[in-house]
């Protein structure tokens, strides 16, 4: 109609047309608040997807505001879909459970019983590229049947980068152990924490009489005839302590460079030294020191100095350094005797001397 008008007044018609599609436009930006021709308030931000774009490409929307978080509140609606979390919200700290995953270890303290085995790996877990199982898993020895799902289970969560590690000490002289830890990994590191295998054997007697009063002596359980020196070689205290006859085993299935041995006595005189060798063999950085121990002259042992968020210091269990039961000086010369050979063929088979003697 506008045209119609204008058109009688010998005005062209695509003036005509021009003009009337200029006052809609004025008339629909009057009813709608539109102003879509000024650029945007500094500080507003675009309706355009012009921030960094989540991974999958979707426009990430702003947070709320704390009006609008109150709102979703009061409305009931689940937190997780509703609110974004604001980027200056800390992030949980890595231990946080629901960070990382579950793997097979990376690595394994398999042995021996009584050598050391629980302070290596309280030592080691505090580096932070390691992560450990807490308790011993015998999966190799007496789960197995379980399967690898059970076993990774077991592990706790690590990320990107970390190591996943687990101690079970009669992994060592168990036959089958070797050949089923090649089935899961033939890349799996093994560490063996070895003591002199007469004062091992002592200890050993020691914890098992502390929970069976009623015991047989030590003499009696380790010589068949202690006039002959007729060492029982089938006592299990006697039998870990015959450490070439067990590597043998393992050299069956992994290199000895796949293999570190820590001392058991150098780990006593200086743990800062053994754990930066683990801490090579593992290919971690050197970050347990002497800085992180400190001597308990009660217990005879070292102990982890207190970490900042803790009250106390960090020492093994009440278990550990406990008085070995006396035995007879005869008796260690005769296990000695019966040691020599196996200690120097173990010496012999990992290139070095221990000098238990």
């Amino acid at each position: 109609m506008a045209c119609a008008l204008v058109f009688n007044r010998r005005l062209t018609k695509t003036s005509v047309c021009l003009l009337s599609l200029l006052l809609s436009y004025v008339g629909y930006c009057a009813l709608f608040h539109a102003d879509p021709l000024m650029p945007p308030v500094s500080g507003d931000p675009a309706p355009s997807c012009n921030r960094r774009l989540p991974a999958d490409g979707s426009c990430a929307s702003p947070p709320p505001s704390a009006v609008e978080a109150s709102r979703v509140k009061a409305a009931g609606g689940p937190p997780s879909i509703a609110l974004h979390a604001r980027s200056d919200t800390p992030s949980p700290p890595m231990g946080h459970p629901k960070f990382g995953n579950k793997k097979l270890p990376n690595a394994i303290i398999v042995g021996v019983k009584k050598g050391g085995t629980r302070a290596v790996l309280e030592f080691i877990r505090i580096h932070p590229d390691v992560r450990a199982a807490g308790t011993e898993t015998h999966f190799f020895d007496r789960h197995y049947d379980r399967g690898f799902e059970w076993y990774r289970a077991s592990m706790p969560r690590t990320l990107e980068g970390q190591l996943t590690m687990e101690k079970t000490p009669s992994y060592f002289v168990t036959k089958e152990t070797p050949h089923r830890i090649a089935a899961m990994s033939r890349d799996t590191k093994l560490i063996v924490v070895v003591r002199d295998p007469v004062t091992r054997a002592i200890s050993d007697y020691t914890q098992t009489l502390s929970k069976t009063p009623d015991l047989p002596s030590f003499q009696e359980l380790a010589f068949r005839n202690q006039t002959l020196g007729l060492v029982d070689a089938s006592w299990n205290a006697i039998r870990i302590g015959l450490y070439a006859l067990h590597l043998e085993n393992w050299l069956r299935y992994f290199p000895l460079a796949q293999i570190h041995f820590v001392s058991g006595e150098r780990l006593i005189t200086d743990p800062a030294g053994e754990l930066a060798r683990v801490q090579d063999f593992l290919g971690l950085k050197r970050i347990v020191t002497d800085k992180h121990f400190y001597f308990n002259r009660t217990k005879g042992f070292p102990c982890l100095k207190k970490p900042e968020s803790s009250g106390s210091p960090r020492c093994l269990g009440k278990s550990k350094g406990r008085t070995h039961v006396q035995i007879d000086r005869d008796a260690i010369e005769q296990l000695r005797d019966f040691y020599r050979p196996f200690n120097v063929k173990f010496y012999e088979m990992v290139g070095h001397d221990f000098k238990w003697e």
